[in-house]
């Protein structure tokens, strides 16, 4: 199999995973302890394939200051990003609770604004899977792994909220299926246009995006596991760790 088409398809294996959150989240009641519980997990899973999978490769092959500075812009372009979406209506795009997210008539455009959210969210976690392809022929499991198992809580909880906000079927699985298209795109572009560049390039786009996927954690994935935390969060957060963990060691 072609390279480049193998990164779209693993882009799109893990992107389906927001399509099954989805499906779960507006055609179920899931509990509020449940969600906060799988959103822990899979904030977990994140925090370590970014820890081992992302900026320890980018140390790795460029040293700290490519890592460092890599990490930082895709912080802050990921948290300018998430600022102006916050002010038209998608600061609570993946809270499940009611009265979170703005339906169209209290905010006017906030459709929109949560769409682009998910985008934003879901393009960074793509990307690498491309670019890890670039790394030994190979996609990393570990990262195709993570991103999947963190997507569908972000899936869940998300559409959980767009179905309290007055969303309908339509749109929330035209969103998602939107975003699953952009995150296979996103995965071969991660693979064909970083390719030809250097090697402390490649460090550095890996870097970015592991800055901003620890941004994206920090701002969405964390708050909506412990708005309804229980006293089993922190250990289900570890749990979500160490599966990550795993994976990246086997």
């Amino acid at each position: 199999m072609p390279e480049i088409f193998e990164a779209g398809v693993w882009g799109l294996v893990a992107g389906s995973a927001l399509l099954l959150g989805a499906v779960v989240g507006y055609g179920v009641r899931v509990p509020q302890w449940l969600v906060a519980s799988v959103m822990a997990f899979g904030a977990g899973v994140l925090l370590s394939a970014v820890s081992f999978e992302l900026a320890a490769e980018a140390y790795d092959e460029a040293g700290l200051a490519p890592a460092a500075i890599g990490t930082v812009g895709g912080a802050l372009a990921y948290t300018g990003g998430n600022a102006w979406l916050a002010g038209r209506g998608a600061r609570h795009r993946k809270r499940s609770g009611q009265g979170r997210q703005p339906s169209e008539s209290e905010q006017g455009g906030s459709g929109l604004a949560l769409a682009l959210g998910a985008l934003l969210d879901g393009v960074p976690e793509s990307a690498v899977i491309g670019v890890s392809l670039l790394k030994g022929g190979a996609v990393s499991a570990a990262t195709v792994a993570a991103v999947f198992i963190s997507n569908v809580p972000e899936g869940l909880s998300s559409s959980a909220g767009m179905r309290r906000a007055g969303r309908g079927k339509a749109y929330v699985f035209g969103v998602w299926g939107v975003i699953v298209l952009a995150s296979t795109v996103a995965a071969v572009l991660g693979y064909a246009v970083v390719g030809g560049m250097s090697t402390a390039v490649v460090a550095a786009v890996t870097a970015v995006a592991a800055g901003a996927i620890l941004a994206m954690i920090a701002d969405t994935m964390i708050p909506e596991a412990f708005e309804n935390a229980h006293l089993a969060i922190g250990l289900i957060t570890v749990c979500g760790f160490l599966v990550s963990f795993a994976l990246s060691h086997a």
